[in-house]
């Protein structure tokens, strides 16, 4: 996790990523991916969905604008990735908010094996019943460590987990990473959970055969934080339109001796040593 080596094989492979994503940010998601040196797709149909798993290196599912035509057409790609061994990310926005996106997700997750959940705190609070006050589709606030939080999703759903914020937590129920970096500057445009996922899907299909979905979302997560932190850096008046802009050049020019020099991770105690 230390040497960051999936930046320079993202470039080196341009991997297909096939999205079902938020249409509010669609294209910031694409742009995002372009620029750590992934190729983007987005597709809805149904009639294509199988298809398009073949092609594809990862699949990005997010239900930020999910209506039923295209709740089906994820679980079709969904399923045929998994019959090909194409890793499936799930991004689960504002899973709490309605009746509807609970059902949602509840069918995704019980009829596709998901590789990773990647959402804020209150989404993920939601999916693991504990209580919490949020609004809409914001993180909110609640009274359990979000490291338990992610540890018991990863746990009940036997996957990967991570939780952007303040302290983004990547878990697979054993193994635990804080990652510590980032900027507040990242909440303040719309659409960065949803990028954040987007890239997991880059990293997630640049593995090599020796590199978990744990290790490349930790290393997803850390190479996305510690770009919000140099955009801010580079900028002479930190603003959000600016940062957006300089978020996505951060993207496209971060390098791996960067994120190494800035990473700041902490590793928490492995439940298989207890």
């Amino acid at each position: 996790m230390g040497k960051f080596e999936l930046i320079e094989q993202i470039r080196k492979t341009n991997p297909l990523i096939h999205n079902i994503t938020n249409q509010v940010v669609a294209n910031d998601v694409a742009n995002s991916q372009l620029a750590i040196g992934a190729s983007p797709m987005m597709a809805y149909a149904p009639e294509e969905m199988e298809e398009v798993a073949g092609m594809s290196k990862s699949v990005v599912l997010n239900i930020g604008t999910i209506t039923t035509a295209v709740l089906e057409s994820m679980l079709l790609v969904g399923k045929a990735a998994n019959k090909i061994g194409v890793p499936v990310i799930l991004d689960p926005v504002g899973v709490g908010a309605t009746t509807f996106r609970k059902a949602a997700v509840k069918r995704l997750l019980t009829e596709v094996k998901v590789q990773l959940i990647r959402g804020n705190a209150g989404e993920l609070a939601s999916l693991a019943n504990i209580p919490w006050t949020n609004k809409g589709v914001d993180a909110g606030v609640g009274d359990t460590s979000v490291k338990d939080i992610a540890e018991l999703v990863a746990t009940r759903y036997q996957t990967v987990v991570a939780i952007s914020g303040a302290e983004d937590v990547v878990t697979d129920g054993v193994q635990t990473v804080g990652i510590f970096n980032g900027h507040s500057l990242m909440t303040k445009i719309t659409g960065t959970g949803c990028m954040l996922s987007g890239i997991c899907g880059a990293f997630a299909a640049a593995r090599t055969s020796t590199t978990t979905i744990f290790e490349s979302t930790v290393e997803a997560c850390t190479v996305y934080a510690v770009a919000g932190e140099l955009a801010v850096e580079s900028l002479e008046l930190a603003s959000p339109g600016n940062f957006r802009a300089a978020f996505i050049d951060t993207l496209y020019r971060i390098t791996s001796d960067q994120v190494a020099e800035r990473a700041n991770l902490k590793q928490y105690h492995d439940k298989e040593a207890e």
